[in-house]
């Protein structure tokens, strides 16, 4: 079944289809560009705005009540500064309405390292489905490369990974006031946020920060910062299903100079087995029909091969970042959150 017509493929969860079907309609194959403010400006042009206001519509469209109650939750927001660049990051704090002390998801969005920000509904929606299964979420809002989140700078890395590293020191070195467990807190996040939350636990390893996190589920992670490539399939075959990868813009927007330079801190798909053997235990969670389904099993190989304690889940019928689809799929989402969660607790 080819991929141009994905809500036509009966391997795909059929609930999928209006919304490929309308993904395919207006993500449309685009051509490398030259350099990173060609990027900018076709991201700034006011056609690209007004398709992303579009989007941000549907995506605060999807705050899901009904799935995922404000009741019984505690909701706030934090403001802190971010280190080396003292600019300011936002954090959505949202945990069940208890003086008990909780393990924590430390929760990076995606939106390949450009785009989106996690106080849309959609993700607040999938904060809340996560913190009612009785653990605290820490979202962070980093600099995104592209265009802002809701904090209005947009740069380059290692902008958002540095705001991601500051925003999990500052739930460290807050976990009291927070009513959390300093000693259990999971890094997590999905698609861009998976490559942030595998470079957020290399560079705290590597800085030898005291507070390392207890463990790591990443979601479909984007790491390869090049695509295709004969030795993951998924990245020709599934190209188009959602997401389109097979160009080199979102590597011009966030960092060509790291992907020339093979930096595991900005693509961790070119991290060896001494970059990650002292991870702690993780997950990696893909999707069958992404396709950065295979560079996600690339990674969990290497943890693997580093000795690290690691496993990987497919999620059968769907395509990418499909558990966060919590309005489409929420059965799937329902599972997922309980797996992260209990992955936490454990």
């Amino acid at each position: 079944m080819s991929h141009q017509h994905p809500e036509q493929d009966p391997r795909i969860d059929p609930r999928h289809g209006p919304f490929l079907k309308m993904m395919s309609e207006v993500n449309a194959a685009k051509p490398d560009a030259n350099n990173r403010e060609e990027v900018l400006a076709a991201a700034n042009h006011p056609a690209a705005i007004a398709r992303e206001e579009q989007m941000i519509k549907l995506y605060n469209a999807a705050d899901n009540e009904a799935l995922a109650s404000r009741d019984g939750l505690r909701i706030t927001r934090e403001s802190i500064v971010s280190e080396p660049d003292g600019n300011t990051i936002n954090l959505s704090i949202i945990r069940p309405d208890t003086n008990e002390t909780l393990p924590c998801l430390y929760y990076i969005h995606g939106g390949g390292m450009a785009t989106l920000s996690c106080f849309y509904g959609s993700y607040q929606t999938w904060g809340r489905l996560l913190a009612h299964q009785g653990v605290a979420v820490i979202m962070v809002d980093f600099r995104n490369a592209l265009r802002p989140s809701s904090v209005p700078e947009v740069a380059p890395f290692p902008a958002g990974l540095n705001d991601c590293v500051s925003g999990y020191l500052w739930t460290c070195e807050n976990a009291g006031a927070l009513g959390i467990d300093a000693k259990q807190i999971t890094i997590t996040g999905e698609s861009g946020g998976g490559n942030l939350g595998i470079a957020t636990t290399m560079k705290l390893i590597r800085d030898g920060q005291n507070n390392l996190p207890k463990s790591l589920y990443a979601l479909c992670p984007f790491i390869a910062g090049e695509w295709p490539q004969a030795q993951y399939p998924s990245s020709s075959e599934h190209d188009g299903i959602f997401i389109r990868v097979g160009n080199n813009r979102t590597a011009l927007a966030y960092g060509i100079e790291a992907l020339t330079a093979k930096d595991p801190l900005a693509w961790p798909h070119f991290a060896i087995e001494d970059d990650v053997k002292d991870f702690p235990s993780t997950v990696i969670r893909v999707n069958e029909f992404d396709p950065l389904r295979d560079e996600g099993i690339g990674f969990y190989r290497l943890l693997l091969r580093a000795g690290v304690k690691a496993q990987c889940i497919q999620t059968m019928g769907t395509c990418h970042a499909s558990e966060l689809f919590c309005s489409i799929l929420p059965d799937i989402s329902t599972a997922a959150a309980r797996d992260i969660a209990g992955f936490a607790r454990r």
